[in-house]
Formats: C-alpha cells, sequence, structure tokens
C-alpha cells in the first residue's frame, strides 16, 4: 500500500475510536437495569497503584493504532474495522443487559495528590465505575494482539497482560472481568479469521 493510505487509516481509525467510545458512554447513560457489584475479598486485596493509569491509557491507542500498520490492503483494513465493531456490539449488549460497577469505595481511594492520580480523576471523569464485565479493555487488547501475532509473534501477549495489571491496580475492574474479556476478545477473533 502507498504511504498516503496508511495515513489516511490512521485518520479514519482515529476517528472510529473516538465515535466508538460515543457508544460505550451511551450504555452507561442507559442502562435496561441497575448496575451490580461483585463482592470479592480477593479484589479488596489488591492495591491500589495509580501509576498504572498511564499504562491503561496510553499504551493502549498506540497499540490499536498499529494495527494499521499490518494491513495489507483496503479489504483487510475493512475486515479488521468490522471486527472491532462486532466486538464493540457484544461489549455493549453485555454493559446493557448486565451491567456491573465497581464499588464506591474504589473511587474514594484516589486522593488525586500525584500527577498519576490526578490523570487517572480525569479519566474516571468520562468513565463511569459502570461498564466493567466483561472488560472493554482485555477485549480489545486481546484481539489486538491476536490480530498482531503473526507480524510480532508471542511477545504481543504482553499487552493484553499489562492492560489487565493496569485494569486491577486502577481499581477500575475486578478480576473476573479480565479473563472474560480476554475470552471475548478470542472469540471476536474467531469470526475475524471466518470473514477472511
Amino acid at each position: 500500500m502507498r504511504p498516503l493510505d496508511y495515513i489516511i487509516h490512521l485518520i479514519l481509525s482515529g476517528i472510529i475510536i473516538v465515535g466508538v467510545y460515543q457508544f460505550y458512554f451511551f450504555t452507561q447513560r442507559h442502562m435496561l437495569r441497575e448496575a451490580r457489584e461483585f463482592n470479592s475479598s480477593l479484589d479488596e486485596k489488591i492495591p491500589f497503584w495509580p501509576g498504572w493509569s498511564w499504562v491503561y491509557s496510553f499504551l493502549y491507542y498506540p497499540a490499536i493504532l498499529y494495527i494499521n500498520w499490518i494491513v495489507t490492503d483496503e479489504h483487510h483494513f475493512i475486515i479488521i474495522i468490522f471486527t472491532y465493531i462486532i466486538l464493540l456490539v457484544l461489549q455493549m449488549a453485555f454493559f446493557s443487559l448486565f451491567p456491573v460497577s465497581t464499588p464506591k469505595h474504589w473511587r474514594t481511594i484516589n486522593t488525586g495528590k500525584s500527577w498519576s492520580e490526578k490523570f487517572l480523576l480525569f479519566v474516571q471523569k468520562f468513565d463511569d465505575s459502570s461498564n466493567c464485565f466483561p472488560s472493554m479493555h482485555v477485549s480489545v487488547a486481546t484481539l489486538t494482539a491476536l490480530l498482531a501475532l503473526g507480524t510480532l509473534g508471542p511477545w504481543v501477549f504482553l499487552f493484553p497482560l499489562l492492560i489487565a495489571c493496569s485494569c486491577t491496580f486502577t481499581k477500575q475492574h475486578y478480576l473476573l472481568d479480565l479473563p472474560a474479556g480476554a475470552a471475548l476478545g478470542w472469540a471476536v477473533y474467531g469470526i475475524y479469521g471466518w470473514l477472511m
């Protein structure tokens, strides 16, 4: 493909990412039932390490945009975008039909004193405590890693692993959300294989 094609794909990908999050926020405001909380002593024992907020946000998006560099042609680009949309629709179904929220006291742990805490508070202004199960961060990271596996090798699985750690250490997710998100991302990758 021409360099211009990669630039166009990057721009379109950025627009799609911003657009997709509008659907994510829509489900937070329009849940079909009250959000539940998972009470787990194991989750409560996980420490709050706000420094992971940078991984939670700043590793996530560049890794997703990397997928543009493995695209072979326009058909491949369309199938990849469509696969991410399928994942979004499935996530929205979970968020609307089975809403799960983190405990309110997890949000009060953050004192906002350090730069990491301030940044996490900024993220949380937009990202409510609901839309937990399954973890969209982990499902997208898993799908992205599987898409990049052929070009980067097994090292790509460090990406969903780091994202999963950031989800727990920032107290944005329960442990149960993580394997559920990984399984959903893996299942949608199977749909990608079928479409290709």
